[in-house]
């Protein structure tokens, strides 16, 4: 079947982020959704939306040409939804998991999309207690979204690494700094995406699973990182779930830059520095389990692994003039800084267990950044009503 891909603003920016909703009493996941989205005004294409389960809202920005833009749009919305869950006695957590509520205890939405995805999914179904911050790169043809789509992929252990925020599970530190990736790969048609270049090899598989009954609509296929034809953008689903808008702002930044990297890449040459899938699975791995502490998996044959933090500064050099040109220097430079002074994982197990994390994710949730003495993006991002 032909899967028709809308074309957008090259290197266009938009930000799904999701939240979990907290009792402020109890400390547990509260099922209040529905109430909080009442007393905004969200709904089923607003820009505050439901999600899979009812401890969870979604946050979206509009399309815009820049990250400083983006984030901006989702901190307004994050200020409405933060006076009407305080209203409910309900708080709000930027992570990939929280810290200790049972995931089998929350109550999910009912519909056809959802079912479906219980259905099928089973005992793993009932674990998607899990948040994730997605991020859309506006594709101008077609014949860029697959290279794209790869490219992205093979970046994954960045993209996450300065996410990761889900270490513990059910009160139990996994090891993990993304505990989130672990599970959410369960689902079927989730994972990382097959390499293809070629649109019409898409088409071929998106028939494949029609014919099969694992999809009923190619919007089915969830990839990590996926083609997202209505849209006519890339979509980046690696990252956790973050609190401040500074993380968020610094995966939107990377996703954005390396999208355009890989663009200008492919249209020089029809190439891009590449890895066989069974590295990239293995530097998905690593950055799950590590974080920022991985070694990561390079191209180089000189030298085939180098510390994740130390590759990311070079890349973050390499991408300097893209993000000049976007717009984003700022946004990006912040992975340097997390880099420094820890992810969202790290700084969970610093404060001394799931409760104290927990603590910290309700208060850094909706901050400019977790750090001191960052000037720059203080100013560049406006306040969003928090402290």
């Amino acid at each position: 079947m032909p899967v028709e891909f809308a074309p957008s603003a090259r290197s266009s920016v938009g930000i799904e982020w999701e939240l979990g909703l907290v009792d402020l009493g109890s400390g547990e996941l509260a099922p209040a959704a529905s109430r909080v989205l009442e007393a905004c005004g969200g709904g089923e294409d607003a820009p505050v939306r439901k999600e899979y389960l009812q401890s969870m809202i979604e946050l979206v920005s509009g399309v815009h040409r820049t990250v400083g833009e983006a984030v901006a749009d989702v901190a307004g919305r994050l200020a409405e939804v933060r006076s009407a869950a305080a209203s409910l006695g309900v708080g709000l957590i930027g992570a990939g998991t929280h810290p200790s509520s049972r995931a089998s205890d929350q109550p999910r939405f009912a519909g056809p999309r959802y079912d479906v995805v219980a259905e099928r999914n089973g005992y793993w179904g009932r674990q998607m207690a899990i948040c994730g911050t997605h991020v859309h790169v506006g594709v101008a043809h077609r014949d860029l979204a697959l290279p794209i789509t790869t490219g992205l992929a093979r970046f994954y252990p960045y993209l996450l690494a300065v996410t990761c925020s889900s270490p513990y599970w059910e009160g139990e530190d996994t090891g993990y700094a993304s505990q989130r990736t672990m599970l959410f790969q369960q689902l079927a048609t989730n994972g990382l995406p097959y390499p293809m270049t070629r649109w019409s090899e898409f088409e071929a598989y998106a028939d494949d699973l029609i014919a099969c009954g694992m999809i009923s609509v190619p919007g089915e296929i969830r990839w990590d990182v996926r083609p997202s034809p209505r849209f006519g953008t890339v979509e980046n689903r690696v990252g956790d779930s973050v609190p401040t808008l500074a993380e968020l702002g610094c995966l939107a930044a990377l996703t954005q830059c390396f999208a355009e990297y890989l663009a200008r890449a492919w249209e020089h040459d029809r190439t891009a520095e590449s890895l066989p899938p069974w590295l990239v699975r293995e530097n998905k791995w690593r950055a799950a389990r590590y974080g920022l502490d991985a070694d990561v998996i390079t191209p180089h044959h000189s030298r085939r692994e180098v510390p994740l933090r130390e590759d990311l500064a070079a890349w973050l050099d390499r991408l300097a003039p893209v993000a000049r040109d976007l717009g984003c220097a700022a946004e990006l430079a912040f992975a340097g800084e997390l880099a420094e002074h820890g992810a969202s994982y790290a700084r969970q197990r610093a404060s001394g267990g799931p409760e104290a994390a927990l603590r910290l994710l309700l208060d850094e949730t909706g901050r400019r950044t977790p750090f001191d003495g960052y000037p720059s993006f203080r100013e560049a991002v406006p306040a969003p009503g928090h402290p």
